[in-house]
């Protein structure tokens, strides 16, 4: 399809002056789009919070096992979210572009690869069972882990479809709904979780397949609560939805392939990275993994926030690069990954002048039991702030380069960030260097630091090179 462009290096003085009017239009338009998403972002960390704490009511070994079991399932859930960001991505430059027709087959195959997607990890995930003793789990572990992993397998398909819907309606400009999902969904998951272990209104106490169940009904519940309110909606009816359902369209499914495969790709390429620094960790000792898994937490909780913003800037910049509005797809690109990085700098400072606070909140900081650990935790909270900077900028800039279409690109800048930089960092500062713990972690930030910076410079020449005059005038084309 093509849709028309703008042209050129430089921004000629009429386009300036619009950059200028549009510059306070598109921050709040970034913002309305951001703040919903980061909610909902939140709400699913909070689900993924209520699990932790249901496994640790039901006694040491049950959260062994189920954080083993919520480690393998982590492994399929973060490729599959990457695959399924394709869907938003594609949208919102079709909505650019004006094709409502193509945006409902877009949507449609969408939920046929969430589907299939969620099948064939399940099936995956619930086969795990006889290899998990021969990679060196522990077999009483391993029993536990698919306890909470057969049910909770099954939460695979209704989740990854609610993210297709969640990537549709946000893509078009409509997150409310997604916030208010999954806020409710949220809750019910922690009410039902509660009454489970509690026994309220004479229900059986199920254990840890009874986390892993109710994890499933809620998942699979958000995603019919969304399908149903898209097509009931007024909003939607533009959208033909209901027809053409029936079967998978070659065209829009490799086009959601083509862009997706790369995102899940460097979804997991990321989460590569972090594994290896906790094996690292663990090989260092267990006051090193203990203060590791703190910070850990701590950053990926404000990590929420640029990976809400992400998402918004995704949508933004490939709204404008579907009109044709490159000018505005670079401004999107731009404003989202300064007001990525101010929000991270904000965050940096609590690490740094706050850091025995943070780590109150894991474990009682007074007891000389946790001596060794909290002032380990403390120095790497002041690493964290800068790891925490580059872990933001490069989420954004990756979203705004997915806008335009591209994944490859963020595929290839990850995978030299995190591999050929990153790891072999944290092993060289870690272990050659006699850096310790810390090591690891300056490693992590060397390598994130790399990939935020490639991501940037890879929007910037993706940008310029669409602009390039030897290109089709006024033309760009869409998959």
């Amino acid at each position: 399809m093509l849709i028309p462009r703008q042209s050129g290096d430089a921004y000629p003085a009429e386009v300036l002056l619009i950059m200028k009017n549009s510059l306070g239009h598109e921050l709040g338009a970034l913002l309305r789009l951001a703040g919903p998403l980061i909610s909902a972002q939140l709400a699913h960390a909070l689900m993924i919070f209520t699990d932790t704490l249901m496994m640790a009511m039901l006694g040491p070994q049950q959260l062994a096992g189920g954080a083993l079991g919520a480690t393998c399932y982590f492994i399929f859930s973060i490729f599959c979210t990457g695959v399924i960001a394709a869907v938003g991505s594609l949208i919102a430059i079709r909505h650019g572009a004006g094709d409502p027709a193509g945006i409902t087959r877009l949507i449609q195959n969408g939920l046929w690869l969430a589907m299939l997607l969620g099948v064939a990890s399940a099936l995956c995930l619930n086969s795990l069972g006889p290899l998990l003793p021969h990679l060196g789990q522990d077999p009483g572990a391993a029993g536990q882990a698919m306890e909470f992993l057969r049910p909770l397998s099954l939460a695979l398909p209704g989740y990854l479809c609610f993210m297709a819907l969640r990537g549709f309606t946000s893509a078009i400009g409509h997150p409310g709904p997604v916030m208010a999902i999954s806020i409710a969904g949220t809750i019910a998951n922690f009410v039902i979780n509660y009454a489970l272990i509690k026994g309220w209104f004479g229900l059986p106490s199920l254990g840890l397949s009874g986390i892993g169940m109710t994890t499933a009904l809620v998942s699979s519940a958000m995603a019919l609560a969304l399908a149903l309110y898209i097509l009931l909606s007024p909003t939607y009816h533009r959208y033909k939805l209901r027809s053409g359902v029936g079967r998978p369209q070659g065209t829009e499914m490799r086009a959601l392939l083509r862009l997706g495969l790369p995102i899940g790709g460097t979804y997991a390429a990321e989460q590569g990275l972090f594994t290896f620094a906790t094996l690292c960790m663990g090989a260092l000792g267990s006051v090193q993994l203990a203060a590791h898994q703190i910070a850990m937490q701590t950053v990926a909780l404000a990590f929420i926030v640029p990976q809400g913003l992400s998402y918004a800037v995704t949508f933004r910049v490939g709204l404008h690069y579907g009109a044709g509005h490159l000018h505005l797809s670079r401004l999107s690109g731009h404003l989202g990954m300064a007001l990525g990085a101010a929000l991270m700098l904000l965050f940096a400072l609590l690490f740094w002048l706050l850091p025995e606070w943070i780590i109150g909140l894991f474990l009682d900081r007074h007891d000389p039991a946790f001596a060794d650990i909290v002032t380990l935790a403390v120095s790497l909270l002041a690493i964290a702030a800068w790891f925490e900077l580059f872990d933001g900028l490069q989420s954004i800039a990756m979203g705004a380069i997915r806008g335009l279409n591209d994944g490859r690109t963020t595929l290839l800048i990850g995978l030299t960030g995190y591999w050929c930089v990153g790891a072999p960092l944290v092993w060289l500062f870690a272990f050659a260097l006699g850096w310790g713990a810390q090591g690891v972690w300056w490693g992590l930030a060397a390598g994130l630091a790399v990939t935020a910076s490639g991501l940037v410079l890879g929007f910037q020449w993706k940008t310029a090179r669409l602009q390039r005059p030897n290109r089709i005038e006024g033309e760009v084309y869409l998959s």
